[in-house]
């Protein structure tokens, strides 16, 4: 079994109890706060027969190795989840879902970004997001906290060779389509209803040139402004709701 983990802040720990509580080794959390808040968080626990300790600030803060702790941590046992990509879309044939909606990040090294990608792919049903082993970060303390918890609920895969990877994606009929501030198509021209990887790479840098040779299609996001591009985690909720919209 692996060895345990630390999640904080109320999101994340939130939706441990609420989806697996028997995975929870014990919640420390800051007795000096009293707030509705910290009372309803306690009770919650309390019902999922969490093992609670009373902790101080600076206690939580080395535990969690973040002071943005929000005054609760907890030590868990990972959850079984699903291992591999393939076996991912194997189980959504199997449950019938013909559409599968996937986020690839090509670069995303910065936590915080990974974790408003996990919680803005989780908000749209974003069915995995896709990753490099190299040159990406993986999930760690800090993405669990950003990502309020959809660091716990979606699949987040990394793998050896991306670009071999959107190979087999479209083996398989997925349609991977990149963005780039250069394509002639906007992402509103394209037909977003089948099965799709929608490609993203880190801002600044784009996709590496191997990725955007093996897209399928590439598209831009309108710019109105001054600025030039948009952060990766806020293009990933651009791309991602649009898809949602033409599938509603």
């Amino acid at each position: 079994m692996s060895s345990p983990k630390v999640l904080f802040g109320f999101h994340a720990v939130g939706v441990r109890l609420k989806t697996a509580p028997q995975s929870i080794i014990e919640i420390y959390y800051e007795a000096t706060r009293r707030d509705a808040r910290m009372r309803q968080f306690l009770d919650r626990a309390r019902e999922a027969g969490a093992r609670l300790i009373e902790a101080d600030s600076v206690r939580i803060a080395k535990l969690a190795g973040s002071h943005g702790h929000q005054g609760v941590a907890a030590r868990v046992e990972p959850v079984a989840q699903v291992t591999s990509l393939d076996e991912l879309l194997e189980n959504l044939e199997a449950a019938g879902i013909e559409q599968p909606l996937l986020l690839v990040l090509d670069g995303v090294t910065d936590p915080h970004n990974l974790g408003a990608c996990l919680r803005v792919a989780d908000g749209a049903g974003a069915h995995a997001v896709i990753a490099p082993k190299d040159h990406a970060v993986g999930i760690n303390a800090t993405v669990a906290k950003v990502a309020s918890g959809a660091a716990e609920t979606m699949p987040y895969f990394m793998v050896t060779n991306l670009a071999r990877t959107l190979g087999e994606l479209k083996e398989r009929n997925i349609w991977c389509i990149g963005t780039s501030d250069d394509a002639p198509k906007t992402i509103y021209q394209v037909d977003l209803k089948g099965p799709v990887a929608l490609v993203l790479g880190a801002e600044g840098d784009g996709m590496r040139q191997l990725t955007r040779k093996t897209c399928d299609e590439l598209v831009s996001i309108p710019m109105k402004g001054a600025v030039e591009s948009l952060n990766v985690s806020v293009a990933s909720g651009v791309c991602l709701y649009e898809a949602l919209r033409q599938r509603s």
